[in-house]
């Protein structure tokens, strides 16, 4: 019987006539499209389907659903599995395209990507080789032109040139950010332990000679303590380690604190000159859109300092790249056009689906110091891709962002961009307004960052900080009580993401940042990615409205007089 349906299953014979039928193509046109057509109309309804954003079932009742142990056995009707997979997967699957999703990166795409989907898939090229990928390797090359020429703005001859150059290295194509971090961090590294006489190079002769060489005891990377997490798996990746990521304090706008940057550069420094601990440096990052809070470092001003102390310089753009197509806001951005490196993610800010990301390098010798050769492939004297790729096999993903740049052009983005803006501002204003609710960033780009407060509470609050930022006998008391009443408010926002997941109308993702103003006190903040166009001012108030009903709900029956102690 079947599991799904309940009735009866054809008995399917394994045999090479049936097989040969599923591969590309179906034994007649007609059925291609009967079941393309199914497909269609299975995502179509999933869209349409009325209810929350996430589906009601258990993560128990979903681990019953998929815990065969065997693989199965004999064949099954292409059919039965796309009823399977209706019932099983899709009915419960997230509705990220949902204009009340707002609490993650992962937003609605143009529905033009699930046709790319499909021919990606069914012409299944290979990237890593011009064998398996011939006018692929010209659209991906011409696709990293465009990013570095949005990054570098170089001229028409310097990217004409390159383009027929068959030693293309201005970047390369990756899985995204973290693989994106990882190729330029990893060209940093071998580039300060290059091949010196004897030495042969890191990639050669490995970390312990390479720090033996180069006369050192370790070797660092410097990011702001709101660098993405993948800064210290990178680092584990290259033999540097977590404990050698060192984090620098974020001012009250979560930029890298730049007095504080030279701080620790001048210790280095010293320690170096005097011997007591020798360190290289391997980069410097900078931020062009925290994940967290939307924040774009003094970019400028961190390749002044990386020229001046002889610092690689890779910017992580990840998140905020894109925004660089709309002319009006490249001042935010000033100074990456100075790295050394720059990664972003087009399944991200350029409405791709998951996931791909592009590393440029502004040295087209860069590349070269990841790259490799195979006797039966990516031969020396080829034009493969794969020569400076970490990854090997890849798909044709810079289709999607390559053939959105032209189906929405300059102009569309920079209406998207623009609505977005909005759509960040009008929720700063409404939460600005609203007397239950705390700012607390100020955006550069499109991540709001807020908690529920009671008014009460607030106003308690900021009578304790002013107490707590003046000298007097009672500023000791007005620091501890500021810190207990953040751990409350912690915890009250905490119930309040879980009353909104059960709840299910819209979604808010959660985080917890350490915050200048209160001390760097760590606060549990609300977290709204205002990407979507399909979101409107209009559902932002709701689910605003929405919060401060449960919220206010939560602090009656829970909280309120938990923070009556602090009155006395």
């Amino acid at each position: 019987m079947s599991p799904v349906s309940g009735t009866e299953k054809k008995i399917i014979v394994s045999d090479m006539e049936h097989l040969r039928k599923l591969f590309i193509m179906p034994d007649s046109p007609d059925k291609f499209i009967e079941f393309g057509r199914e497909l269609l109309s299975l995502i179509h309804s999933f869209f349409k389907e009325k209810g929350g954003i996430h589906s009601e079932i258990s993560l128990g009742e979903l681990y019953s659903l998929f815990s065969d142990t065997s693989i199965p056995d004999g064949p099954s009707l292409l059919k039965d599995v796309l009823e399977e997979v209706r019932t099983r997967l899709v009915a419960h699957s997230v509705k990220v395209g949902s204009p009340y999703y707002i609490g993650h990166m992962t937003s609605a795409i143009p529905y033009f990507m699930i046709l790319l989907e499909m021919i990606i898939a069914s012409l299944n090229q290979n990237q890593v080789k011009i064998e398996t990928a011939k006018a692929s390797t010209f659209v991906e090359r011409e696709f990293i032109t465009w990013m570095h020429r949005l990054v570098y703005g170089r001229d028409d001859s310097f990217y004409r040139e390159n383009l027929l150059n068959r030693d293309f290295r201005a970047g390369t194509v990756v899985l995204d950010g973290t693989l994106g971090n990882l190729t330029a961090l990893l060209v940093a590294r071998n580039s300060l332990f290059p091949s010196d006489g004897e030495f042969k190079g890191i990639r050669h002769s490995g970390v312990a000679t390479a720090y033996k060489h180069a006369g050192i005891d370790r070797a660092v990377i410097i990011v702001s303590q709101r660098g993405h997490y993948s800064i210290d798996k990178v680092a584990r990746i290259i033999g540097i380690g977590d404990e050698n990521v060192i984090k620098i304090p974020v001012d009250e706008n979560d930029r890298i604190d730049i007095a504080a940057l030279r701080s620790v550069l001048d210790g280095i420094r010293e320690s170096n000159a005097d011997g007591s601990e020798r360190t290289a440096i391997v980069a410097l990052v900078g931020i062009a859109g925290t994940t967290e809070t939307g924040s774009i470092d003094p970019l400028d001003e961190m390749a002044d300092i990386a020229r001046e102390y002889g610092i690689f310089f890779h910017v992580d753009a990840a998140w905020g790249g894109a925004v660089l197509i709309v002319d009006e806001q490249r001042e935010k951005f000033k100074g990456i056009e100075r790295a050394d490196s720059v990664c972003l993610d087009a399944h991200k800010l350029l409405y791709s689906p998951v996931s791909m990301g592009v590393t440029v390098f502004k040295s087209l010798e860069a590349l070269g110091h990841i790259k490799h050769f195979s006797n039966y492939i990516i031969r020396p004297d080829s034009v493969d891709l794969g020569r400076f790729s970490v990854e090997g096999s890849r798909p044709f993903s810079a289709l999607k962002p390559w053939a959105t740049l032209k189906v929405i052009g300059r102009a569309g983005f920079k209406l998207l961009f623009d609505y977005a803006f909005g759509l960040t501002g009008e929720l700063s204003r409404i939460i600005d307004a609203h007397s239950n609710f705390e700012r607390t960033n100020r955006p550069d780009l499109f991540i709001t960052n807020y908690r529920f407060v009671p008014e009460n509470v607030m106003a308690l609050l900021r009578e304790k900080m002013k107490s707590a930022k003046q000298d007097g006998v009672d500023k000791e008391k007005s620091l501890t009580d500021i810190a207990a009443i953040n751990e409350l408010l912690n915890e009250l926002n905490i119930e309040l993401h879980k009353a909104l997941r059960e709840e299910d109308a819209s979604f808010v993702s959660r985080t917890m940042l350490e915050i200048p103003y209160y001390f760097r006190q760590n606060i549990v903040i609300l977290r709204a990615i205002t990407v979507n166009p399909l979101t409107t001012k209009a559902i932002l108030s709701e689910i605003l409205n929405q919060q401060n009903r449960l919220g206010l709900a939560i602090y009656e029956s829970e909280f309120s007089r938990r923070f009556e102690c602090f009155h006395v």
